[in-house]
């Protein structure tokens, strides 16, 4: 039960650009860390696991017009076969922790919300 506290004390309200951007809201949803979480627009589900998770920064390859980012299983929870997103530079969300960080929703095929180092936009 004591880990189940911890990873729900993730799980908080706090003021962020992005958040008020995409909600209107201040309320965040679960999140990598203490510091920031994702905006409840992008993660769904339960606060233990939800559709967001950081991925390794070799599965996104930056273009002209946007990012691909290539997943093969184990590179985030949901992945259970390889997958190919695009996401066009307009629609991408800073990082609150200089890592890549993706939303699936409502299936492993849907890109929901990108998250990028401030650094690689």
């Amino acid at each position: 039960m004591h880990a189940v506290r911890t990873r729900q004390a993730t799980c908080f309200a706090g003021v962020i650009a992005t958040a008020a951007a995409i909600e209107g809201s201040a309320a965040l949803a679960h999140g990598p860390d203490e510091n920031w979480g994702y905006p409840p627009a992008c993660c769904h589900g339960d606060p233990l696991i939800g559709d967001c998770g950081k991925i390794p920064s070799s599965t996104v390859t930056p273009r002209p017009d946007g990012y691909v980012i290539i997943l093969r299983p184990g590179d985030h929870h949901k992945v259970t076969h390889q997958n190919r997103y695009f996401v066009p530079y307009e629609v991408v969300i800073p990082s609150g922790d200089g890592n890549f960080h993706i939303c699936l929703h409502p299936t492993e095929e849907d890109e929901n919300c990108f998250f990028a180092p401030a650094d690689a936009m």
